[in-house]
């Protein structure tokens, strides 16, 4: 089908005056770039990622990846595709998603740190089966029903917030390759939530999925027994000179900064853990306070940016509370070294810093450590 290049630029800047799907260079692989592979689960954005992709003129092809093996899960978006009238392709990425993702959670907890599922499986599985599989299929971008921005800019094409700041994803999305942004078109980045139950027919809305996939609504401390290779026992919480001052249920059931069920004085919470000696060090406040943070596992687009930003800010999803201030990145070898203008408190090992210039995401990585 030739394009109609007009006709695309004018749906493009009819909504809302916004052109919400930068255009991407030419290529003959990408043909006139209407097709669209748009991972799907069914659920109320992916469906109005759908419609919101037919208004400005994309053909969309539909995605669901198999990463459980729940066939519920599978027959919904098989319904919702059918209701649709669009096609469907699947993914088994069963082993991979286990691997990567399952593992990968259940390890970081039995190691004493505090993982993020959701931007493991977003850099490592989701986009990147999203870009094989359209490079496979001769289908030119791909999209997700994530609610963020693109930002093409000195060569870089950049994660930027959504304009619903209540449903701003870009922070889980730091790891995404250039590879994969260079054909990622944003279709929920404009769009505020209610406005998209708006969109969808009565038989096609459902719950939001709430919580982590793969658990099936399963208690995460159940999870973790049964993978912890030597059992998961109750052990000692100590002040920081050693000294023991109560009881936990199992190191892997907290988190740096946490105070709920320590059985302590509201004033104390958990500081470090020990995995090693199966420890909580709990202590006050101000020990929580971080200056200095040691960041590894990092994805920067623009290292030169990043270094030179003089408003660099860092956010820090979880317990803690994160900075007010700007902060300052020196690169050394595998590591990112950032000082921060005003300390971060509980910042946890193992989640993810995020770097943001404004609205854009300029890169994130995994918090090796803090002082």
């Amino acid at each position: 089908m030739a394009c109609d290049s007009k006709r695309g630029h004018r749906q493009l800047s009819e909504f809302n005056g916004q052109n919400i799907f930068p255009k991407l260079p030419y290529s003959e692989s990408m043909g006139c770039e209407r097709r669209v592979l748009l991972a799907f689960s069914g659920g109320n954005d992916s469906c109005a990622a759908v419609g919101i992709l037919r208004a400005h003129g994309y053909e969309p092809t539909l995605l669901t990846l198999d990463m459980t093996g729940d066939r519920s899960l599978l027959a919904r978006a098989r319904r919702a595709a059918e209701a649709l009238d669009t096609p469907l392709l699947t993914a088994d990425v069963r082993t991979s998603f286990t691997r990567q993702v399952v593992d990968y959670f259940a390890n970081g907890y039995l190691t004493g740190e505090t993982p993020a599922p959701c931007t493991e499986c977003n850099s490592r599985i989701k986009w990147n089966t999203l870009r094989d599989v359209s490079i496979e299929r001769g289908i030119g971008r791909i999209a997700t029903g994530h609610y963020f921005r693109l930002s093409r800019q000195y060569g870089k094409v950049f994660v930027r917030q959504a304009a619903d700041p209540a449903k701003d994803q870009s922070y889980y999305l730091w790891g995404v390759s250039q590879s994969c942004l260079e054909r990622a078109i944003a279709p929920m980045g404009e769009t505020l939530k209610r406005e998209a139950g708006e969109r969808l027919p009565a038989g096609l809305k459902s719950p939001e999925s709430m919580g982590i996939c793969f658990l099936r609504g399963e208690n995460y401390h159940e999870f973790l027994r049964r993978r912890a290779p030597n059992g998961i026992r109750p052990g000692e919480i100590v002040d920081r000179n050693g000294k023991r001052i109560g009881t936990h249920d199992g190191y892997a059931f907290y988190t740096v900064g946490q105070k709920r069920g320590l059985g302590l004085p509201p004033s104390l919470a958990v500081v470090a853990i020990d995995a090693d000696r199966n420890r909580l060090i709990a202590g006050e406040d101000e020990e929580l306070r971080r200056r200095r943070l040691t960041i590894r596992a990092w994805n920067v687009p623009d290292m030169e940016r990043l270094c030179r930003s003089r408003e660099l800010r860092v956010v820090i999803r979880g317990i803690g509370r994160n900075p007010d201030g700007f902060a300052h990145v020196r690169p050394e070898r595998d590591r990112l070294h950032v000082e921060l203008e005003y300390p971060a408190w509980a910042p946890a090992p193992g989640q993810p810093v995020v770097f943001y210039e404004r609205d854009i995401v300029l890169g994130g990585g995994i918090l090796a450590g803090s002082g």
